[in-house]
């Protein structure tokens, strides 16, 4: 098994390490042996009660590991068939070899007739394909979906694009998926992610230097990308070392978003924290209001006195705060301060979004933090290039806007202006209810207070955010959110 699963490879750059591992000296046709044993060892493993395994061949290389694994179950005493696209075709290259090493032969696809006890190997296309799914496969797709038969997808299940994480006009449903070296983007990207089942990702013997050299900027999120920039309180700290973040609260009637944003960053360790209310609005906060503190703000003048007064580190706008004239000219009197700019903070730019660019042209210091329909708005041109993936996606709208994007959703991705981007995983389903993305606006907010880069208290505060959800459980509402925050131990 592999150890570092924060990498992740496109179909593009696997095809590159694969090369690459051809050309070093490396037997190419050994690593499909690895990779088919790899599958049939799953299947007996977790299918130990089939009756008859069938195993679906491509033209490719992911049909070569299938005729290796349809091989080894064989060896193994299974009942195995294989069924073909094309079984004139004669596959090139070591998937032609592991044709000819396969003493089974090979069925036409419309030969299919399934059967209970049936278990599914697909080994059609894997993460290559890039075209829609031929319409024979997707009448075997419908075929075995209807069935319930499971199904152990080849690297990828058939029809899904590695790179998007969508189904190419139809994919199988798996059960389990067992993909080699690195997982590729379409395991972690929805729908692709709820396609996949449980992923297996197996070591078939590419040197790891190569895997590596293969990759680019884009990883799991996980701790080893942040951990060593991560605040960590000692002996000589106190308040004011870990940042004052400040909360901008809507009016009278639209106080809690704030409030769950402020407590959520009090909880992440900013020293810290101050809901800015406008004055009809703060007897409301103030009734609620205990650790977190409280200033009355009315107006950009109001910002602009207590900023050359005050230690303020870092700054949350949005969360309840109304969508309007208001928002944009606060945001501006920030004058590029480190900012996590969320909801109607987004939403109330989306007419003018070079005034919001431009104000954070320098050193990146804005977080922007939207869902699906909030990145639409601010950024219509990108959200509607349908041949992007959400990774991609996220990225351009990080060099259009200098700032680092938190694309939200059950797979948020987090990139920044460089390049580099990160697709998050440990979020459960639960965490969509009302009040959790404040609650991640004021996490993030608290790790930038303390002086952490932008990508990086991002992506470290959208991790804690899944963790705690994980803690509250099933269920929680926001404000048990909060009380799940934890930080993480970076010894």
């Amino acid at each position: 098994m592999i150890k570092d699963l924060a990498t992740l490879l496109t179909p593009e750059e696997m095809a590159d390490a694969d090369a690459a591992a051809a050309a070093s000296g490396i037997d190419s046709y050994g690593l499909m042996e690895k990779a088919g044993w790899a599958v049939a060892a799953a299947a007996l493993r977790l299918y130990p009660q089939t009756c008859r395994f069938v195993v679906l061949c491509g033209p490719g290389n992911n049909g070569g590991d299938g005729y290796v694994a349809a091989r080894a179950l064989a060896e193994a005493g299974a009942r195995v068939q294989i069924f073909v696209l094309d079984v004139a075709f004669e596959p090139a290259g070591d998937a032609g070899i592991a044709r000819r090493a396969c003493p089974l032969p090979a069925l036409p696809l419309s030969d299919l007739s399934l059967q209970e006890g049936d278990t599914i190997i697909d080994a059609v296309f894997g993460a290559g394909l890039a075209r829609d799914a031929p319409t024979d496969l997707r009448e075997v797709i419908a075929a075995v979906e209807a069935s319930g038969l499971p199904v152990i997808a080849v690297d990828l299940p058939s029809g899904l694009c590695g790179r998007r994480g969508v189904p190419l006009a139809a994919a199988f449903n798996a059960a389990h998926t067992v993909t080699f070296m690195a997982r590729k983007p379409g395991h972690l990207l929805m729908p692709g992610r709820s396609l996949c089942g449980d992923v297996e990702v197996v070591d078939i013997g590419i040197p790891w230097r190569i895997v590596r050299n293969a990759g680019g900027t884009l990883r799991v999120n996980q701790p080893s990308i942040w951990r060593h920039l991560l605040p960590k309180p000692d002996s000589g700290s106190h308040k004011y070392r870990r940042g004052h973040l400040v909360v901008f609260s809507g009016g009278a009637s639209h106080t809690g978003a704030a409030r769950l944003s402020a407590e959520a960053g009090l909880a992440s360790g900013a020293g810290l924290v101050t809901v800015a209310s406008p004055p009809d609005a703060m007897g409301t906060n103030a009734g609620h209001l205990t650790a977190v503190m409280l200033r009355e703000v009315e107006n950009p003048d109001a910002i602009g006195a207590w900023l050359a007064n005050g230690k303020l580190s870092a700054f949350v706008l949005g969360p309840g705060f109304g969508v309007g004239a208001k928002a944009r000219d606060f945001v501006l009197a920030l004058d590029g301060r480190p900012l996590v700019l969320d909801a109607d903070g987004i939403t109330s730019l989306r007419d003018c979004p070079n005034l919001l660019f431009d104000a954070y042209r320098g050193e990146t210091r804005l977080v922007l933090t939207p869902h699906e329909g909030e990145f639409a708005r601010l950024f219509p041109a990108i959200g509607d290039a349908f041949e992007l993936s959400k990774v991609e996606k996220a990225v351009a709208a990080a060099q259009r806007s200098n700032a680092v994007v938190v694309y939200k959703g059950a797979d948020t991705v987090i990139a920044a202006p460089d390049g580099r981007a990160a697709v998050n995983e440990n979020a459960p389903p639960w965490l969509a209810t009302a009040g959790s993305g404040d609650v991640l606006a004021g996490m993030i907010g608290a790790l930038l207070a303390n002086g952490m880069p932008a990508f990086e208290a991002a992506a470290a505060g959208v991790y804690l955010h899944g963790e705690a959800a994980l803690r509250a459980g099933e269920g929680m509402t926001a404000e048990a959110l909060v009380h799940a925050i934890r930080p993480l131990d970076v010894d």
